[in-house]
């Protein structure tokens, strides 16, 4: 089952507090955010069998924004709403095939709690920011992890 899942962290959202947490919407900037990272991906060359993301509006309005440039449609997985973890990574790279690479757009702190998970690695994912790990199916690697800004230079 080798593979990559690519984490997309949703873009920055309205402060908590201001409508329901599954509510919240993305910023102007969450917005920009979110376009960039599919830019990114583009410049990269990364394209993904399947794009899967949680269905709190600020992550699924960062899934659409990314997607469109990908030209491709998110689709709602539950699991990444909360508690998403090491277990439904490895389910879903099983499920995308030899090789395979998904993208997964949600939350922290289970993204982070994830890849630490899979890897070893202690990062700090922010809003915006992009990592990947791959995996042969016994061992994986962090191989990518990216600041919202660095996302922006490489989108151009």
């Amino acid at each position: 089952m080798p593979g990559e899942i690519w984490f997309l962290r949703h873009g920055e959202a309205e402060p908590h507090g201001t409508v329901p947490d599954a509510e919240r919407r993305l910023t102007e900037k969450g917005e920009r955010q979110s376009r960039m990272a599919g830019e990114a991906f583009v410049r990269l060359g990364i394209d993904f069998e399947l794009v899967l993301t949680s269905p709190r509006v600020r992550a699924l309005e960062t899934a659409r924004l990314a997607a469109e440039v990908l030209g491709s449609e998110p689709v709602v997985h539950e699991a990444l709403s909360v508690g998403f973890g090491r277990d439904d990574a490895l389910e879903l790279l099983y499920g995308a095939g030899a090789d395979g690479r998904i993208l997964v757009v949600g939350h922290e702190p289970d993204f982070s709690q994830t890849i630490h998970d899979l890897t070893g690695a202690e990062v700090d994912l922010k809003k915006g920011g992009i990592a990947a790990v791959r995996t042969d199916g016994t061992t994986a690697d962090l191989r990518v992890l990216l600041r919202p800004r660095e996302v922006e230079l490489i989108a151009g």
